[in-house]
């Protein structure tokens, strides 16, 4: 029987699949969309992200970088936090699926294009698509249809506005060895290194507007990149989405799907590819509910960061101020970017 049979082949569902593979479990993986899947990401990988890629074996081609730099878009001011673990790396979406696709294909990883849509549990295994498997990993995305389909996703918080994000690359040489955060009153603007000849520009927002016009709130990078747009716009929201739980029954939720806050701090593949060892290590033992634990104590200071970060964000009086505090405190604005990094 399939120990794991996982929906989704995206970052999460793959990096499932290359965990259980390396534990000797027979795992399968059901994504119906042709290998690379695109979609609106800020495509940078933190430098936790960079070491538990090379952990699993998976090469990654991109741009790497320094740090962090926070840009207040009205003034120009800046703070700036280097990592001390190493460079992050600035990746394409496509690159880093189409390297874990790659690395799962040489571990023997089935990859069917198969949906799915209805998931019924056994008191020893889990059926879905015509399978059956020990184990079904949800890893399908920011709404999974597996967590909604059991009930499992939380409502939406009353009188907090929806963020949403938007991403377009630009055939322009990166200016800086660091992601430029740039704020303004109503969003952030996230500038990534990707090649020598490439960089990627990501919008959040509670502002549901043209790429266009969320740009022309900082329009000193919107003079910069005038003209150079390369790619279409790619959305997605609302990124916050709640999971009442990551383990019900034999199902287990990982990446986006286990429950998403924002995207503010760029922790979430880390936390996707971080989280998917601690599913097959709780499998593998034996002891599958002990993965709510383990992903709770692992996202804990992403959480609280983000949330954090998002509450003064909602503030009007204290959002101006997160720039210059962070240039006023380097010390806890460099403490801040490594304890995600």
């Amino acid at each position: 029987m399939i120990d794991l049979l996982i929906a989704g082949g995206g970052p999460a569902g793959l990096a499932t699949a290359i965990h259980g593979a390396l534990a000797g479990l027979e795992t399968v993986v059901l994504e119906p969309r042709p290998t690379p899947i695109d979609k609106a990401c800020g495509e940078g990988l933190m430098p936790g992200a960079v070491r538990r890629l090379d952990e699993l074996g998976v090469s990654v081609t991109g741009q790497p970088f320094r740090g962090i730099r926070y840009v207040d878009g009205g003034s120009g001011l800046r703070a700036e936090g280097l990592f001390r673990s190493g460079p992050g790396l600035g990746a394409r979406r496509t690159s880093l699926q189409a390297a874990l696709a790659e690395r799962a294909a040489q571990l023997g990883v089935q990859v069917l294009p198969q949906r799915v849509d209805q998931v019924r549990q056994g008191v020893d295994h889990v059926t879905a698509a015509g399978l059956s498997a020990r184990y079904l990993v949800a890893a399908d995305g920011l709404h999974s249809p597996v967590r909604r389909g059991l009930g499992l996703s939380a409502p939406a918080t009353p009188r907090r506005p929806a963020r949403y994000g938007l991403r377009r690359h630009y055939a322009v040489a990166p200016w800086s060895d660091l992601v430029e955060v740039h704020w303004s009153a109503r969003c952030e603007a996230y500038v990534t290194p990707l090649a020598p000849d490439r960089i990627g520009v990501a919008v959040l927002t509670t502002d549901q507007a043209p790429f266009g016009e969320q740009l022309a709130h900082f329009p000193h990078l919107a003079d910069r990149l005038a003209g150079r747009a390369d790619t279409p716009v790619r959305g997605a929201g609302p990124l916050r989405q709640g999971a009442r739980v990551r383990v019900a029954g034999r199902v287990l939720f990982v990446g986006d799907a286990a429950g998403y806050v924002d995207a503010l701090t760029g922790e979430g593949l880390t936390l996707a590819v971080t989280a998917a060892g601690e599913l097959v290590r709780c499998v593998r033992a034996g002891r599958p509910q002990a993965y709510e634990q383990a992903w709770r104590d692992l996202s804990r200071s992403y959480r609280a960061l983000t949330e954090a970060l998002l509450w003064a964000r909602r503030r009007p009086r204290l959002a101006p101020r997160i720039v210059p505090l962070a240039a006023r405190l380097p010390r806890v604005f460099t403490g801040a970017v490594n304890l995600l990094a």
